[in-house]
Parts: C-alpha cells; sequence; structure tokens
C-alpha cells in the first residue's frame, strides 16, 4: 500500500505468508483451445494457458449454486450431471444442505433405473431432511419393496413436516389396512389424515373427505357438507390448471367436448374439460415399475384408476364398482377421476361378480 507520497507501507507478515501457500497450491489449468475432451485436465501451467479459477471460489458460494439447481432441477439428470463433472462438484453436490433442497422432479426416478445404489442416495436425501425424498422413498419401500415398516415410518416423517400427498398416502392406507388385515382398517384416523391434507390444499384428500362426509364414512353424515367439499375440490383443481396454463379460460369452454376423451372430466361439472392432473413421480413410478414386475402375489389387482399405481397388498382390500365389479379402487378419489374419465362409457350391470367366497366391498358410482 502506498502513502499520498508514494511511500509503501511495509507489508504484513500474515500476508506475505498467505501469498505464499497460494503460490505453492496446485491450480487447475484450461487450454487457450484445441479439443474440448482435454478442457479440464489438471496441467503444470503450460505457456500460454490460462488458470480455471473454479478452485478459488468459496465452498459457501458454490453450496449455494448446487442448493438452487438442486430446487430447480426438471430431471435428475440435471443434477447428476453436475455431481459427475469432477470431484470436487461431487463433494459439495451430496452435502445435506444440497439434498435437503432437491426438489420432486430432480428426484423422478424411473422404475427401470432404481438401483441399491439409488436407495442410498434418496436414504441421504431422507437423512437431510428432504421430504420429497422422505415420501417418494416410502412409497417405494411400502408398495414395491413390501418393506412396510420402513416404508410407513419414512411417509409419516414426511407427513410430520406437513408433506400433503404423505398425509393422503397414510390416509389411503388407514383406510384400507394396508400391510395388514381388514380388522386394521382405522376409518376415523384416515378421516382425519384427509382433513390434515385436505387443509394444506390436496385435491384428492379434499375430494376423499367430501365422500366420506357424503356417505358417512369414518364421520358423521353430512351431505350438504359434503357437497361442498367436492365443488371446492372441483374448483380448486379447475384453478390450478389454469394458473399454469398459457390458453386464456375461454378455451376451456364447454363447447370444446371433443377434449372430453383425452382430459380431466370431472370438471365437466363445471361445463369444461382440462388435460388430466400431472401425476406424482411416486405414482409414476409405481406404475412403471408393477407394468414390469407385477403385482407379486397371485390374486392381487392394481388400482383401476391409471394415474395411481396402488396395489393391494392381500386380496379383497380395494373396493370394487357396485355396477359392474370389472374395476376396484384404492379410493373414492380414485374412483371419482376413473369414473367420469373412462369408467362411465363402460360401466355394464353384471348380475354376479364377485369371486366365490370372496367379500370384496362395493363402491358405489356417482
Amino acid at each position: 500500500m502506498r502513502t499520498r507520497r508514494g511511500l509503501c507501507y511495509p507489508r504484513p507478515q500474515w500476508a506475505v505468508e498467505e501469498e505464499e501457500s497460494r503460490s505453492r497450491k496446485r491450480r487447475r489449468w484450461l487450454p487457450a483451445g484445441g479439443d474440448d475432451s482435454v478442457r479440464g485436465m489438471a496441467a503444470e501451467n503450460p505457456a500460454g494457458d490460462r488458470p480455471d479459477f473454479f478452485d478459488g471460489l468459496p465452498d459457501d458460494l458454490v453450496v449455494s449454486i448446487l442448493c438452487k439447481l438442486s430446487a430447480s432441477a426438471a430431471s435428475p439428470s440435471d443434477l447428476v450431471s453436475v455431481l459427475m463433472t469432477c470431484k470436487r462438484l461431487h463433494g459439495l453436490g451430496t452435502n445435506p444442505l444440497v439434498l435437503s433442497k432437491a426438489s420432486a422432479k430432480s428426484l423422478a426416478i424411473r422404475a427401470k433405473n432404481w438401483s441399491e445404489s439409488t436407495d442410498r442416495f434418496f436414504e441421504r436425501c431422507a437423512d437431510a431432511g428432504n421430504l420429497e425424498a422422505c415420501y417418494l422413498l416410502g412409497m417405494i419401500r411400502f408398495y414395491c419393496l413390501q418393506d412396510r415398516g420402513s416404508g410407513a415410518s419414512l411417509m409419516a416423517r414426511a407427513a410430520m413436516g406437513s408433506h400433503a400427498a404423505a398425509l393422503y398416502s397414510l390416509a389411503v392406507i388407514q383406510f384400507n389396512g394396508s400391510g395388514g388385515s381388514k380388522g386394521d382398517k382405522d376409518l376415523r384416523a384416515g378421516v382425519a389424515l384427509c382433513a390434515r391434507a385436505a387443509f394444506l390444499g390436496h385435491i384428492d384428500a379434499l375430494r376423499e373427505l367430501g365422500h366420506c362426509l357424503q356417505d358417512g364414512y369414518g364421520v358423521r353424515r353430512n351431505v350438504a357438507e359434503g357437497r361442498r367439499f367436492l365443488v371446492q375440490a372441483n374448483a380448486r383443481e379447475l384453478a390450478a390448471v389454469l394458473s399454469a396454463s398459457s390458453a386464456p379460460p375461454s378455451a376451456w369452454h364447454h363447447h370444446h367436448r371433443h377434449l372430453l376423451a383425452s382430459g380431466c372430466s370431472l370438471l365437466s361439472d363445471f361445463g369444461c374439460s382440462v388435460p388430466a392432473p400431472e401425476a406424482h413421480p411416486a405414482n409414476r413410478f409405481m406404475v412403471e415399475w408393477f407394468a414390469s414386475n407385477g403385482t407379486g402375489g397371485e390374486g392381487l389387482r392394481l388400482c383401476s384408476h391409471g394415474g395411481c399405481g396402488r396395489p393391494e397388498t392381500r386380496r379383497q382390500e380395494f373396493r370394487r364398482c357396485s355396477v359392474c365389479g370389472a374395476v376396484n379402487y384404492c379410493s373414492r378419489a380414485c374412483q371419482a377421476l376413473h369414473w367420469k374419465l373412462a369408467h362411465k362409457a363402460e360401466c355394464a350391470p353384471m348380475e354376479r361378480w364377485l369371486d366365490p367366497g370372496g367379500g370384496g366391498e362395493a363402491v358405489v358410482m356417482d
């Protein structure tokens, strides 16, 4: 440092030592030109090359950037490609803070890519406090890997963090007594979990709660309140679709009835037909898993709503259609979605559809 007269102050000893330590530090150098395949390789500062200053970035800054990436990644490859770039990014990318911010899309693994290493990675994310990882891994372990205790524990951990989808999935387990016997059903607990998930904005939970109130299933019957919840669920679904779409509201007018074949026709109650809501990565994983591996037990069926993917954990667990008996559902929400989406046009009365000796419950189609 110089004074106004041009004199220099003596440099402090700590500054000299810091400069010497930096000069001794081995740096990475990037070639000024040439093949891209050799860029990023460590070298001994050849003449004409320029230094790579990535090593000079503080770890806190890199972790902050990786947190933004994991929270906004559109697919698992966005995060994995960064982790595979270099040793430092791999180490910082597996920081608990980064793993805790991973979004559902960045964890949307395909069933064909599942492996033990993927299971360990999801467990690390769950241990870091990532609620999406807790829910997704819990669903996979409970239904696909048939590890009921671990799966239910992970979903409960996510539910304790107010994860709406986890609360609703636990409600479905309570309604069906999944993983146990028919006597393990707890309808009141299922209604309580549905109410909490509906309060957090889960549309299927709100629809399920409306049907429970209409039918007096696990709660005192209140038809008017149940219908109000069903209308509210449809209205929320319509608002969510319109807010996520760039098309004007007039595009969903009732004159566009040709969209009924591919849309979510629950909204036909409002004279509208919009694209079906996107399934959660956990449901997509289960659909792919059981499509390639089967349900794992003789006589076990999948929920007939194609976007659900839940299988029975024991025979006659799901409720059947009371008219045709050809379809079965894990919940009233799935029944309502599939009824107006496809089954309404297919349902035909049958005199006898129950299996010999079977006691499957019937569900009335609205």
